[in-house]
């Protein structure tokens, strides 16, 4: 078997079977990419399935010297992650990396945004181009419902529920959620719709996506980012954030003011409750309160 073979019936395994996103499947390729890479360099020949541990070992070895430990984990883990999907398919009997452990790394804590620096970034945008009222209902959305930038730039106007108070999200692996949404956040969205986006032309296939760039198509992530960075510097943020930084912000202040764990692992579309509790680790100081107002001991 040849490693483009492998990495090939791999990607479809991780799309179909495991249903992941296209940037968590491109991201796995990847890992597997470097070695091929690593292998083409040395002029090592060995195929997927023959490939020893020791050539793997010493391909980590070298990913070491150049990447920090964080980078080197994640090549540890998806390559751990196509090794066993070969001995799954029984391709191998082994998996080479199963004696090699990723360095310790700290669980890294999201950065957030207080009330205060989001409604100065929020203040600072320029109604005065129709582009403005679009980057306010984004931004508003991307707080107020805590979607990733993926989510935010997929939504359609048939996904928008605003008498029920809900709209529709489709987030990683194509999973759909139902995400409230607040009056405010329906209020801004309201006005791009109707004041600014009804007087687009729009491409043929995007008349039902809600956020448009000036020549009438979906927005790219790309370009959030770019809203979002110029908005920092302009206020003169000292921080590096990022679309994701309204997600964190959001699922931090919910959590900060009472709400329940579970109930934000819904609304993040999180599938396990492990990838919400990194944000117990953000501010522990409101925990004292909660057990003083609910526990019968208090």
């Amino acid at each position: 078997m040849k490693w483009e073979h492998a990495l090939r019936d791999y990607e479809h395994y991780l799309k179909l079977e495991r249903g992941l996103a296209n940037n968590s499947i491109k991201n796995y390729k990847w890992d597997v990419e470097k070695l091929m890479i690593y292998l083409a360099n040395h002029q090592i020949d060995d195929s997927p399935i023959k490939i020893s541990k020791e050539i793997v070992q010493q391909f980590i070895y070298e990913v070491a010297k150049v990447v920090n430990p964080r980078s080197q984990a994640r090549i540890i883990s998806g390559l751990k992650s196509f090794f066993n999907y070969l001995v799954f398919e029984d391709y191998r009997a082994d998996n080479p990396l199963d004696l090699i452990e990723a360095p310790k790394v700290g669980r890294k804590l999201p950065d957030t945004l207080s009330e205060e620096e989001i409604n100065k970034l929020i203040t600072h945008i320029d109604l005065s181009k129709p582009e403005g009222e679009r980057n306010r209902a984004m931004l508003e959305t991307l707080y107020g419902c805590g979607l990733r930038v993926s989510e935010l730039i997929g939504i359609k106007l048939s996904d928008l529920f605003f008498d029920e108070d809900f709209i529709k999200v489709t987030g990683k692996g194509d999973k759909q959620r139902y995400v409230p949404i607040s009056e405010v956040n329906k209020k801004y969205i309201d006005i791009y719709r109707d004041e600014v986006r009804v007087h687009q032309t729009i491409q043929k296939g995007f008349e039902d996506t809600l956020f448009l760039n000036r020549r009438g198509k979906q927005l790219t992530r790309a370009m959030v980012f770019t809203i979002v960075k110029d908005l920092a510097e302009k206020i003169g943020l000292q921080k590096n954030i990022s679309p994701h930084t309204f997600r964190h912000s959001f699922a931090t202040h919910l959590l900060e003011n009472g709400a329940d764990l579970r109930a934000i692992q819904q609304m993040l579309g999180h599938e396990s409750i492990t990838t919400t509790e990194v944000y117990m680790h953000v501010d522990r100081t409101h925990l004292a309160d909660i057990m003083n107002k609910y526990h019968p001991r208090k």
